[in-house]
């Protein structure tokens, strides 16, 4: 069974060029193309659907670019095991950070037909004989910070810049990521959001964080309890007010320093 191969380039002409190497190289390393993509939104639809073993991978792509893929495959293709990733590029600066998500290798345009054969190989050995760990990947891709949040919904993929989101709060089992527009259900926990963004967002609560820029202020929240028909309990408390947002976050005692200090009250 030979290895299913996708290309993801935003430009045809590129795309084809790669369609005609893997065509004059089948003898020396025969492939099967399974489908191409102009960007990234669309491969990660079709790396779902299609089950490519091998990804040709542009990284300078319109929208989310292709070391951010690489990172979102690590997230959502945990399970089952993410495709071996070769990105073909002319930009030599991301190297680097492509070989952070671990990238098998890294080739400059116009590629040369060696080149991909070479790399075509040791691609199709490892996923031949070395199963790839997911959770090494996913770890290792948190060095490249992500601009958007992608949620899987009713078969979709759908992403979420980073920068739209008020706040995200843990509910059971799931974590509810708030935007101006609407809410969405993440499969990720807060204290990994708060890893890696925390730059970003803060926490509020051991349920809650919020982006920094949206909190508007804080005001007191004040409960009354009747305990026993004849004796009220007062209680106070500080909830943050969200900027588009009519909900009030409480802020718990711990956190109530860094936001005092975020708002300066």
């Amino acid at each position: 069974m030979t290895p299913r191969i996708l290309i993801v380039d935003d430009e045809a002409p590129a795309r084809q060029r790669l369609m005609t190497l893997l065509t004059d190289i089948q003898a020396e390393c025969p492939v099967t193309v399974v489908g191409e993509a102009e960007n990234a939104m669309l491969a990660l639809e079709k790396i779902d659907s299609l089950h490519p073993e091998i990804v040709l991978l542009d990284v300078q792509m319109p929208g989310m670019n292709g070391i951010e893929l690489a990172y979102h495959l690590a997230q959502h293709q945990a399970s089952v095991r993410p495709p071996a990733i070769i990105f073909v590029t002319a930009y030599d600066e991301f190297a680097v950070k492509a070989f952070e998500v671990h990238a098998l290798d890294y080739l400059m345009k116009p590629v040369r037909a060696s080149r991909l054969v070479d790399a075509l190989q040791r691609a199709c050995e490892k996923v031949k004989v070395q199963h790839r760990l997911p959770e090494t990947i996913a770890a290792d891709a948190h060095c490249a910070k992500r601009k958007h949040f992608s949620v899987l919904e009713r078969g979709r993929i759908l992403l979420v810049p980073v920068t739209d989101v008020l706040f995200l709060k843990a509910e059971q089992k799931y974590v509810t990521l708030h935007t101006a527009q609407r809410e969405y259900l993440l499969e990720e926990s807060l204290t990994s959001i708060e890893l890696e963004l925390g730059d970003f967002l803060i926490r509020v609560h051991r349920n809650a964080l919020v982006a920094r820029a949206a909190i508007h202020g804080v005001e007191r929240a004040v409960q009354v309890v009747d305990t026993d028909g004849s004796q009220e309990k007062v209680s106070e408390s500080w909830q943050v007010i969200v900027t588009g947002c009519t909900e009030r976050l409480p802020i718990s005692r711990r956190q109530w320093p860094a936001i005092k200090a975020l708002v300066r009250v």
